[in-house]
């Protein structure tokens, strides 16, 4: 199968590679070192994979590759580091939103894209918000506080 050039930029540094066009961005970025992008479902039902473009989430298991031409992908390594993370990231730690861990770079990411559209969401606006994120260990309410306290800290600015 002929492959195609692909040029495009992730947590802020350029790639070119070659795919071939039935390949998805999942495959690509986990090919790619890009381990913190889990494998769930592989059909759009979880959200663990998804990743933003552009500033948009997308689930990276529905997307080809080279739709990625000339966009800009962050995974939740690109929000924070080790020694400052975002503050999505921190309150997911603080609120013990994380538990197994599977789900969390997907839900980290959904809850980005989300506050950014909306810095002062209920807790309804959460939940409809991370809806299309499963998660099978917390039950939801610490992912949600986490997500209203993380809310708080970037509208203040902390």
């Amino acid at each position: 199968m002929k492959k195609y050039p692909l040029e495009f930029k992730v947590n802020g540094k350029k790639y070119s590679v070659e795919v071939k066009p039935n390949m998805t961005l999942l495959r690509l970025l986990r090919s790619l070192g890009f381990t913190e992008v889990k494998s769930g479902c592989e059909k759009g039902d979880c959200g663990t994979c998804a990743v933003l473009m552009d500033g948009e989430p997308v689930n990276s298991c529905l997307t080809l590759a080279l739709q990625a031409q000339g966009k800009e992908i962050t995974t939740v390594k690109g929000l924070g580091t080790i020694e400052k993370l975002h503050p999505i990231q921190e309150a997911f730690v603080k609120y013990g939103a994380i538990q197994c861990g599977f789900c969390t770079p997907g839900m980290v990411i959904t809850a980005k894209a989300f506050l950014d559209k909306n810095p002062n969401p209920t807790r309804e606006e959460i939940r409809e918000a991370i809806s299309g994120n499963l998660c099978r260990c917390t039950g939801y309410q610490k992912i949600v506080d986490a997500i209203e306290a993380a809310a708080k800290k970037m509208r203040e600015g902390r």
